[in-house]
């Protein structure tokens, strides 16, 4: 099963910093209130609380004021998180520093997972007692991959896709049994055109025709079980950008465009070479391709338009809120 990759991961939290800071904020000051600083059970019993509803938490612990961890690990349970921790030294990690910084809670940038291994984002809130003196911290760990899924309401998609995928590769596995069958025939054609083979009734200057045809057609089905696996199997496919999506359908006119060019090349030198009846039908097919060429390179164009536009939008609404000074009227880009 594919994932996303660490550069679009990476992408998607800077298009929702502001959202994701905002939800993880909210979770952990509501498993703050939730029993003492030092209470590992009253933890993991907050933790167990919100992963039903919030599955990318991965776990909660507690820090004394100089960043030594003074509970176990209140791990979610659904993942294999270790849960032992205590009085490991957390005074080196980003977010102590950062909220000891700030004196507030405090959302730490993505960084690498010590535990899981995996990109994460931590919020850290200070733990006052009725003076106002900070005894301590409360830490949570969230995988930032199912933050963004969860944000973009992909969860759901996500638990399907190795359903997906599977069947992608069973699809690939019978287009490249079709291949080998073509390859076969296309040698039993070769076979035919040596000394002393079989070329049955067709004219011998025309056999030479059918080991292309079928080699072109291998090719061509091989460039599309090759561009679904790919596309489909072996790499995160973004369905949120709209690049990802011109890309696929791209390569796949590309490998249209590739077989049909030169199928009908080679009916252009058949019917040259025979009585020349299909002559027509191939410059048919050619004038096809020119026009499914020039309808790729307008969707291609019109397409690389539109997301340039969208990103600066997106770009302007970060810079220049709606009802800013910069906006236009009614607070519209």
């Amino acid at each position: 099963m594919s994932h996303m990759s660490y550069i679009q991961l990476l992408e998607r939290y800077h298009d929702h910093q502001e959202a994701i800071g905002d939800l993880l904020t909210s979770i952990l000051t509501g498993i703050a209130d939730n029993g003492a600083l030092d209470d590992t059970e009253a933890l993991q019993s907050a933790v167990s609380a919100v992963s039903d509803r919030y599955a990318f938490v991965d776990m909660v612990y507690a820090l004394d004021p100089d960043g030594r961890q003074i509970t176990d690990n209140a791990v979610n349970p659904r993942k294999s998180s270790p849960r032992t921790g205590r009085g490991a030294d957390r005074s080196q990690r980003p977010y102590y520093r950062k909220v000891t910084t700030a004196h507030d809670l405090v959302v730490t940038e993505p960084y690498l997972s010590s535990t899981a291994r995996h990109l994460c984002l931590s919020a850290a809130l200070p733990s006052r007692d009725e003076a106002g003196t900070v005894e301590g911290y409360v830490v949570l760990d969230a995988d930032l991959a199912e933050i963004v899924a969860f944000l973009l309401g992909d969860s759901a998609r996500r638990r399907f896709q190795p359903f997906f995928k599977a069947v992608y590769g069973l699809i690939v596995v019978g287009l490249l049994a079709v291949v080998a069958v073509l390859l076969t025939f296309s040698f039993q054609e070769l076979r035919d055109l040596l000394p002393g083979g079989d070329s049955g009734e067709t004219a011998k200057h025309l056999k030479p025709f059918g080991v292309i045809i079928f080699l072109t057609l291998s090719l061509a089905i091989f460039d599309l079980a090759k561009t679904i696996l790919e596309e489909e199997v072996l790499t995160h496919k973004d369905i949120f950008r709209h690049s990802s999506t011109r890309r696929t359908i791209t390569r796949f006119i590309a490998a249209i465009l590739i077989a049909v060019s030169i199928e009908s090349l080679l009916l252009m030198f058949k019917a040259a070479l025979g009585d020349g009846s299909g002559l027509l039908a191939a410059v048919g097919m050619m004038l096809t391709v020119v026009g499914l060429l020039i309808a790729l390179g307008i969707y291609v164009y019109l397409g690389s338009r539109a997301e340039v536009h969208l990103l600066a939008w997106h770009q302007q609404q970060k810079t220049d809120p709606p009802g800013g000074s910069g906006s236009g009227e009614n607070g519209r880009p």
